[in-house]
């Protein structure tokens, strides 16, 4: 099986052409983006809502329990059903994948800013969209990319069941590899999953670190970068901890 997995690698002709492992790769993440995308925008501005306003908490969690339960394999067979092949059922199910890790990492970000920082920018007279934007939104950035991260990573890995109704991406040879026992293939679609999964997961935790509140670049002489002990964005590093922890328990 190692062997044939190799072999697979090793040969030219896999690629170039539009079964070629580039071309595999660049589907998947065409499913990929598109799933997370349209996810992003029902959960984003339904987080910063109900983030901000504390209404809904009750609801939205027991909802984004209830989307995570659901098998996305059955869920795509289902809307296959009823709505015929094509790119919709397995988008659509890869939506509703992402959108529970989206809406806990936007939701948890915004609620678990202080309220203290909240209450002193209504007291210098900022509206309800100037507060969200400029106070509570950069605070919670570091939850939101952990969301993110946390919902790129599910649907990369599940975009394989986009081969189960003849699509495209890497779960391919995994479903072609499968149907003829070619084990050797199917190790090959494993890990290209794995390995996209693993750059991805790096460029992400990379992004993380850049929007934490407070960060500073080193100076031009080798300075310490970050803030000074007891400063506020020190406070925003400890509340993110506790906001996570937050979040994973509404998870």
């Amino acid at each position: 099986m190692f062997n044939e997995m190799l072999s697979y690698f090793l040969d030219p002709a896999n690629w170039v052409g539009s079964a070629s492992i580039p071309a595999r790769v660049g589907e998947h993440l065409w499913y990929s983006l598109l799933a997370v995308a349209l996810a992003a925008v029902i959960a984003f501005p339904l987080g910063l809502v109900i983030g901000h306003t504390g209404k809904g908490t009750t609801f939205i969690v027991a909802t984004a329990n209830v989307l995570r339960a659901l098998p996305s394999l059955g869920l795509m067979t289902l809307l296959v059903l009823l709505m015929g092949l094509g790119l919709f059922p397995p988008v659509i199910a890869l939506v509703i994948l992402a959108v529970p890790p989206l809406l806990a990492g936007v939701y948890s970000g915004v609620a678990n800013v202080s309220r203290a920082t909240v209450d002193a920018a209504r007291a210098m007279g900022m509206t309800e969209w100037q507060i969200v934007w400029q106070v509570e939104l950069p605070n919670a950035m570091p939850l939101i990319v952990a969301g993110l991260r946390s919902a790129v990573l599910q649907v990369i890995a599940t975009a394989t069941i986009a081969a189960y109704v003849n699509l495209g991406g890497l779960g391919r040879y995994i479903f072609d590899g499968l149907a003829v026992t070619d084990y050797g293939r199917v190790l090959v679609g494993a890990i290209l999953v794995t390995g996209l999964a693993l750059v991805v997961d790096g460029i992400l935790a990379l992004l993380g670190r850049l929007v934490v509140p407070g960060r500073k670049k080193r100076g031009p002489k080798g300075s310490g970068s970050g803030s000074r002990p007891g400063s506020s964005a020190g406070a925003v590093s400890g509340a993110t901890v506790a906001s996570t922890s937050v979040a994973t328990t509404s998870a």
